[in-house]
């Protein structure tokens, strides 16, 4: 059976080429939302944060209807370390839009989601996208997306895919640079021609893959998955299996199944091979498994995930003001929450360790973990973080570890900034151009080379450069980095902070804290410029005499602290420090918060180096 009247295709691009933007445009112009419906911009971010940072962390699906042709479209995330949403994804379409930036061009990630694409053999169709934007370098950008396929070994096929160029924003597009679009249309035909409709086998046993997972707190959980085989009911006694874990054979039933309308979830009593479903009632449902029908065991196939190569450890908060903030604070809340994430994000490994209290957490990258550090502190956990460690391999007896990828946009007078911070952190340079006045350079470099880089990149660049990265391969280890040239401020006793004391050291370095901020013992609340942690009596107040009165501190003036970002404490904290998350503050600590005995143990560290 061929579905004539269905396509299934995914957006895959670098973060911030304007894949959630096209989708809205996309939808708008094949009439998905009444002609009076309010919409907001970017409707396929639905969660805050992806809000708020104007990324897609969870790859979304949704469809329209066009020339009575359903296309059900997934919107996948652009950042490396949402990579494996984009690699399980892969798994419900047969062909791809790969947007690229008429101005940026081809960028780590396009590399890495392209790859994906052709190693699975799906056709391809290239959006070039932000055509309206003054720096758009729309012949070279070409040049550069056909040079992508031949080094990633691309077949004829796809060598010869169509270029549609477009305007997300303007929501235009045309086949012809010589003449302007005036809407979508040219993009929908192009998928429709060139996205070959699904042969299918209708008539078999059902065989359901679920590549993705949602939650409601009225049915529990929800799998959603592309029909391999078959037909699938509601009511539907079936059987879970895995194609990585032959002995799952798990009975159940479908109670309720849904097909995706739009940004809505519809009701179906049954839906056949090739559709995309929503399907509950199989509380105990995984990313990978397989739906058969009853009788029928044979799991489906279901792509390797890409490793994680970043860790970090969660632990239950023993800080002074531990549990003063947090709705959910103790170890089974903080083990049932990380657990639970691991249902919905394929690429997140925990594990517990030997101390009851705390768990490793592994992910793709810094902002992978910072992302679920954010959701759970939103949602009232309160916990506290290591610095973030990268994994090893053992690979041939080597010692190795990941590198990246790194390819950085700068203006051409920050360029020697760049060579000389990518050279104290064993960066190799693979590849230099010139675009107009700026330059772009791409290096090899160690993942924990780029732990805490970002904000030094931005401060030589003058906000100006643009960065990014993927993971690359392991290689053998590169020797021994610095990971950070200053040292702390630390609190020496508990209180309140108070001008006085503040004022006084201030001089010792930057602070990142205000007057009225409530402090304990061996909280940093600063950062100084020398190697050494300092400790410093910010709860000091001025000794009065019948001279001197406490409204005399009005004159001193104090520099404005420093506020980091989650981000910016996760580059700081160095390894004898801790983070401390709770619902309304971070906080910087030491893991010993006496300073007697953090003296001690330094003392014992350094007479062990020795």
């Amino acid at each position: 059976m061929i579905r004539e009247d269905l396509r299934n295709i995914a957006i895959i691009a670098h973060v911030d080429h304007g894949k959630t933007t096209l989708v809205d445009a996309m939808l708008k112009q094949s009439h998905t939302f009444r002609d009076n419906q309010a919409v907001e911009e970017r409707v396929m971010d639905s969660g805050d944060i992806e809000r708020e940072r104007g990324i897609t962390i969870l790859a979304k699906n949704t469809s329209l209807h066009y020339k009575g042709v359903k296309i059900n479209v997934v919107d996948t995330p652009g950042h490396a370390d949402f990579s494996g949403e984009v690699e399980r994804v892969m798994m419900m379409v047969n062909g791809v839009l790969v947007l690229v930036d008429a101005a940026e061009g081809p960028m780590p990630q396009t590399r890495f989601v392209v790859q994906k694409a052709l190693e699975m053999g799906h056709r391809l169709i290239i959006v070039v996208n932000k055509i309206d934007r003054p720096d758009a370098r729309l012949n070279e950008v070409q040049d550069e997306i056909l040079e992508l396929l031949l080094e990633l070994n691309a077949t004829d096929d796809q060598l010869m895919s169509p270029v549609v160029w477009c305007s997300g924003r303007a929501g235009t597009a045309t086949l012809d640079l010589n003449e302007p679009g005036k809407d979508l249309t040219p993009l929908f035909d192009t998928i429709l021609s060139h996205i070959p409709p699904m042969e299918v086998d209708a008539e078999g046993p059902t065989q359901l893959l679920c590549s993705s997972i949602d939650y409601n707190d009225y049915v529990g959980r929800i799998g959603i998955g592309r029909i391999e085989r078959g037909v699938a009911s509601a009511g539907q006694t079936v059987v879970v299996t895995n194609y990585n874990n032959r002995d799952l054979k798990l009975p159940g039933k479908i109670v309720n199944l849904y097909q995706i309308e739009g940004l809505q979830r519809v009701p179906v009593e049954k839906a056949v091979a090739g559709d995309i479903v929503c399907f509950s009632g199989l509380e105990k449902i995984n990313i990978g498994d397989t739906v058969c029908a009853a009788g029928f065991p044979e799991p489906h196939k279901f792509v390797k995930i890409t490793e994680p190569t970043v860790e970090m450890t969660f632990s239950v908060n023993d800080s002074p003001f531990a549990g003063k903030e947090g709705k959910y604070v103790t170890t089974r809340h903080l083990h049932d929450r990380l657990f639970r994430e691991l249902l919905r994000d394929v690429s997140l490994r925990v594990e517990e360790t030997g101390s009851a209290d705390s768990y490793r957490v592994c992910g793709r990258g810094e902002m992978h973990l910072s992302i679920l550090i954010e959701e759970m502190r939103r949602d009232g956990y309160e916990f506290q973080v290591s610095t973030p460690k990268v994994l090893y391999k053992e690979i041939d007896g080597v010692r190795c570890e990941p590198v990246e990828r790194l390819i950085v946009d700068v203006p051409d007078d920050a360029t020697g900034a760049v060579f000389q911070s990518m050279g104290n952190r064993k960066g190799e340079l693979l590849h230099m151009s010139a675009i107009g006045s700026r330059t772009r350079l791409e290096f090899l470099v160690p993942a924990r080379g780029l732990f805490g880089y970002k904000s030094e990149f931005l401060t030589s660049t003058k906000g100006e450069g643009v960065m990014s990265s993927v993971f690359f391969e392991y290689q053998p280890y590169k020797g021994d980095l610095t990971r950070r040239t200053t040292g702390s401020l630390v609190a020496f006793e508990t209180g309140e902070a108070v001008t006085y004391g503040l004022f006084n050291a201030q001089g010792r370095g930057t602070l990142f804290i205000g007057p009225g901020t409530p402090v304990y013992e061996g909280m940093v609340i600063g950062e100084s410029p020398k190697s050494d942690d300092i400790n410093v009596n910010v709860c000091k107040t001025k000794h009065l005499t019948n001279t001197r009165s406490s409204s005399s501190d009005d004159a001193l003036r104090l520099i404005t602290p420093k506020r980091m970002s989650l981000e910016e404490c996760l580059e700081f904290i160095a390894d004898d420090e801790l983070l401390e998350i709770t619902p309304k503050n971070i906080r910087i600590r030491k893991r010993i918060l006496d300073s007697e005995l953090r003296a001690k143990a330094a003392a014992k560290a350094r007479k062990g180096l020795e």
